[in-house]
């Protein structure tokens, strides 16, 4: 079997460049910098940041590529006998802030790893997902938003969908808080089957439909009328965002524990955020509303918008 860790890169790449190219044109103004960066242990990357732009507070893309002697200590905690093995690891993972509050953030990545040791053969998977975090719940972005998460999987069996979504919903679950982090998408890791080719061939679609699921939904609410009130809220539910970067991303743990850049892994992180003791929405409102209808999981395929 063939592993073509060039086509991969190659792969990511185009991908950081597509999905910024089209985020800018999304946003109308600002722009994307480039920063590119080289890592002490190995590897190195290219972070994309957009700031104060029209449509989009922050939008951060990063490919990073990096590689080492030892797996840390993130990545052998479910596969200790990957420990002592050198690995090479690279991938696309990106977030976006929206200014208006009625656009959800969103995330996606798209990821490589695989894992040498001499004498043996090597160990390697695919991982990635996309997921969406309204601050007001829309049932026609929700639909849409599955149902091309679902469009992405099919070609692959009709098992992979409803496989990767319930896996999202259990990572992207804040524990601490009882209460997911969002609206779900696909999440899905340690994939290496049936072969090189199919795992790959399932990560590209997962990848390319990242555009077609989300900007839809900006061109939808980007426009949409909101004042103090709704800002207050957005800011409120970002912390929920931090609180699980930073607690249990594993994507996050990784980059920290590896000694990667720091400013690349915590650019998913939001630039205005806040928190309130014991904060609680008032009953009948539509910051309840999220919390009762739209922080569950839900068959969003067959809902009726």
């Amino acid at each position: 079997m063939s592993i073509d860790t060039d086509a991969v890169r190659d792969y990511l790449t185009g991908l950081q460049h597509r999905i910024c190219s089209a985020l800018e044109d999304a946003d109308g103004g600002a722009r994307f910098i480039v920063d590119d960066w080289q890592r002490e242990q190995g590897g190195g990357g290219r972070t994309r940041v957009l700031t104060d732009g029209a449509v989009f507070e922050q939008a951060g893309v990063n490919f990073s590529e990096v590689f080492g002697d030892n797996l840390p200590g993130s990545a052998t905690a479910h596969r200790p006998e990957l420990a002592g093995r050198s690995f090479r690891a690279m991938g696309v993972s990106l977030v976006i802030h929206p200014r208006n509050p009625r656009v959800p953030t969103s995330h996606a990545n798209v990821r490589f790893f695989i894992a040498e040791k001499e004498g043996t053969d090597p160990v390697w998977w695919f991982g990635g997902g996309f997921d969406l975090t309204p601050y007001y719940g829309n049932r026609e972005d929700c639909i849409h938003w599955h149902r091309t998460a679902k469009a992405a999987c099919d070609p692959f069996g009709e098992d992979i969908y409803p496989s990767f979504k319930r896996w999202c919903d259990e990572y992207f679950y804040i524990r601490h808080r009882d209460e997911p982090r969002g609206i779900g998408g696909l999440f899905f890791d340690d994939l290496n089957e049936p072969d090189f080719d199919r795992a790959f061939a399932l990560m590209r679609s997962i990848g390319d439909h990242y555009l077609p699921a989300y900007l839809p939904i900006v061109e939808r609410r980007k426009d949409d009328p909101h004042g103090e009130r709704e800002r207050d809220f957005q800011l409120y539910r970002r912390g929920r965002y931090v609180e699980f970067n930073l607690v249990y991303d594993r994507g996050t743990l990784f980059g920290l524990q590896s000694g990667g850049r720091t400013e690349s892994i915590l650019m998913s992180l939001p630039p205005l955020v806040k928190w309130r003791y014991d904060w609680k929405p008032e009953p009948g409102s539509e910051e309840a509303e999220l919390y009762e209808v739209y922080l569950k999981p839900k068959d969003w395929i067959h809902e009726s918008a």
